[in-house]
Order: structure tokens, then C-alpha cells, then sequence
């Protein structure tokens, strides 16, 4: 691929060029992908604890425990002075979005800006209940007129049906399933390739896999007070956020001992859910390049994709707009974390900002354009 521009934050006062040449991709999106090699070839933070089932559990514990976001405000009232002396020096290396809004727009000069949207934290609140998760009239509305304006994609943990469910826009595309379910937009678009269906499912043969984990989640979460277990299609959900901590070790103790017999499937963790996903080589990263490639711009340099998640499941995708020296990562988040995003927002009233003055500058520009 040629120099690309990568966006980082004004720390020094201007917008840095990646100086380095990255190699043009090859296309990499065979059917199906690649598999990992093993569960131990991918361990992450709920697999630290290595030996047995209960050293695994405990491990899950101690990870469920630190992504908490009661704990971390608690952490945070305990050291509020330091707190805040981190949160400055974090936005520092990860300013608002809004506050760095010209310089977006710097960056975007002369590219097509292609929209990656997750949906829970991002379009709509983090509620208790996932079924309750709701987005706003006006959220919708402003989607909507970024879609009119440049090419949108909803990149989710949830079902790829559900998600739609909830935003109910059809000239989308959606990545359900952490990107493995990809449909285009059933609706006409101008920015969809004519005659065109984009459908990409690469985890298709781990389907009666992940009903039969499904079914024995349910029967061992009645155990647990407060569980929620969510099928997904291509990936489980396990949601702990209304699950009294004392419970969390019982809860972790039944997902292992479903997940023992199932070596093909590996466990992943968002803001207080579990994912119970496929040992293959695909995520929100590799959906977000699925669909670059789907609009005809996987080797261009004049595109700039925007994503924007407040999830640890959205890191795949920051990490591959940094890797590709191309795009802007944002995380939404009111504290500190670590992540390769370059810029911030605070909650999804801010994301609803950016999104609609993103679509007032484009009106302005064509309305310019038109008028030259």
C-alpha cells in the first residue's frame, strides 16, 4: 500500500505524517479465515490464570473485576487528586474529538471519509438491561444524515439482525457478531457499489457450536442471580452488570465448565459481559477492512476511515487504522484508558455532536462546491 497519512493528536501543534511506507495488502478475506492455532496461541487477560478450571475462574474474577467501571470510579474517588493529574495528562495523548474537530477536517481534505459506528456506549447508553438498549430519536436522525454523506457501517458485538432491530436505518451496513456477520445496506445507497450485495459470514461452521454453548449457558446462568445469557449468532454473551460481585467467581466457575468441552471457542471480555467468540483470526479490525475493500478502497489513499467505540472489543479496529498509518480511532470514555485511539469523547451525546457537525461541514462544502 503507499504512504498513507496516519492522524494523531495535536500535541506539538500540527498534524504529523507517518513517515514510514507501508506494504501494499494482499486479500486477505478467503473463506473461511484462517483459524488461531490454539486457545493458548490467544490468551488474554481471562486466561492468565493458566492450570486448572478453578486457577482459570479466579483469573476471570480478577479480569471481571479491574474492567468494572464501578471499580474503576471507586479507584477514582480513593485517589482524586492523582485521578484527575491522569485524566489531564490522558487527554493530552487522546484529546476530544470536538475540540480537535478542525483537525479532522485538516486530515480529511480530499479523501472520502468512510464512518465505522459501534453501537452500545457509542449510539446509545450502557443500560442494564441489553434488550433495553434503546437509541435516541435524534441519534437515529443523525446517523442517518451521515449516511446520506458518506459511506456508515454499524461494527457490533451484537447480532447482526438485532443491532438492526435497533437502529432500523437500511442504507447502513452492518458487522454483527464482532464482524462476523457482514451485510450491505438493503436499501439503494449511492455510496454501495451498483448490483453489489455485500454478505460475509466466516464463522458460518461454528453455528450449531455456538447454539449448543448458548443452551448450556442458559441452564447453568439460572444458577447465578442477575446473568443474562444473549445469542449473538456467531458469538455467546454472558452479561454480568446486574450479577452481585460475590457471585462473579460461581458465574466464571459455570462459563468454564461449558467452555472445557469446547476448545474451539475462547473467551473474550467486554464492559462487563463475557464473550464466548470463535478461535478464528477475525474481529471489528478485520471487518473494518472487509468493508474498505467492499467499497473499493482497500489499497486507496484518498480515503480516511473515522471509527468510533468505547469498547475493548473496538481495540482491534483502532489497532488496525494505526497499523495501516490511515484513519482516526476515537474512543468514547469519561476516564482514562489505555487504547490505540487517537482521540476521545466523553459519551454519546458527544458522539451526536461530532456526527452532526461532521454532516453540517460536508453540506457546507458541497453548497461551496456548487457554487464555484
Amino acid at each position: 500500500m503507499p504512504k498513507q497519512s496516519a492522524v494523531v493528536p495535536e500535541t506539538i501543534g500540527a498534524v504529523v505524517a507517518a513517515a514510514t511506507p507501508l506494504p501494499k495488502p494482499t486479500r486477505v478475506f478467503s473463506f473461511p479465515p484462517p483459524r488461531q492455532p490454539t486457545r493458548e496461541g490467544r490468551l488474554t487477560q481471562l486466561e492468565l490464570g493458566g492450570g486448572g478450571g478453578a486457577a482459570r475462574a479466579n483469573a476471570w474474577v480478577d479480569s471481571m473485576r479491574a474492567s468494572s467501571p464501578t471499580h474503576a470510579r471507586a479507584a477514582a474517588v480513593a485517589a482524586a487528586t492523582a485521578a484527575d493529574g491522569e485524566h489531564a495528562a490522558w487527554l493530552v495523548k487522546h484529546p476530544s474529538a470536538l475540540d480537535k474537530f478542525e483537525q479532522i477536517i485538516s486530515a480529511s481534505q480530499g479523501k472520502q471519509i468512510v464512518m465505522f459506528l459501534d453501537y452500545d456506549g457509542t449510539l446509545s447508553p450502557i443500560v442494564d438491561d441489553p434488550d433495553a438498549a434503546f437509541m435516541s430519536d435524534a441519534m437515529r436522525a443523525a446517523v442517518k444524515k451521515v449516511a446520506k454523506c458518506f459511506p456508515t457501517a454499524i461494527v457490533s458485538g451484537r447480532c447482526r439482525d438485532k443491532v438492526f432491530n435497533f437502529v432500523k436505518l437500511a442504507e447502513l451496513y452492518y458487522a454483527g457478531s464482532h464482524g462476523m456477520d457482514i451485510e450491505g445496506p438493503a436499501k439503494a445507497s449511492k455510496h454501495a457499489k451498483k448490483g453489489k450485495r455485500v454478505l460475509f459470514q466466516p464463522a458460518s461452521e461454528f453455528l450449531p457450536m455456538i447454539n449448543e454453548v448458548y443452551q448450556a449457558l442458559l441452564e447453568k446462568a439460572k444458577s447465578v442471580p442477575g446473568a443474562k445469557v444473549e445469542n449473538n449468532k456467531f458469538c455467546v454473551s454472558v452479561h454480568f452488570r446486574c450479577v452481585d460481585e460475590k457471585s462473579w467467581k460461581l458465574l466464571a466457575e459455570q462459563v468454564n465448565s461449558v467452555l472445557r468441552e469446547y476448545p474451539k471457542l475462547t473467551p473474550t471480555q467486554g464492559r462487563k459481559v463475557l464473550e464466548i467468540r470463535p478461535t478464528i483470526k477475525w474481529d471489528k479490525g478485520k471487518a473494518l477492512e472487509f468493508l474498505l475493500e467492499s467499497l473499493g478502497f482497500a489499497d486507496s489513499v484518498d480515503v480516511l476511515p473515522i471509527y468510533i467505540g468505547d469498547d475493548r472489543t473496538d481495540e482491534d479496529a483502532f489497532k488496525v487504522l494505526r497499523e495501516r498509518g490511515q484513519g482516526i480511532g476515537i474512543l468514547v470514555s469519561k476516564s482514562p484508558k489505555e487504547t490505540n485511539a487517537s482521540y476521545s469523547l466523553q459519551e454519546p451525546a458527544e458522539v451526536m455532536e461530532l456526527l452532526l457537525s461532521l454532516v453540517k461541514w460536508k453540506q457546507q462544502m458541497l453548497k461551496a462546491h456548487s457554487r464555484g
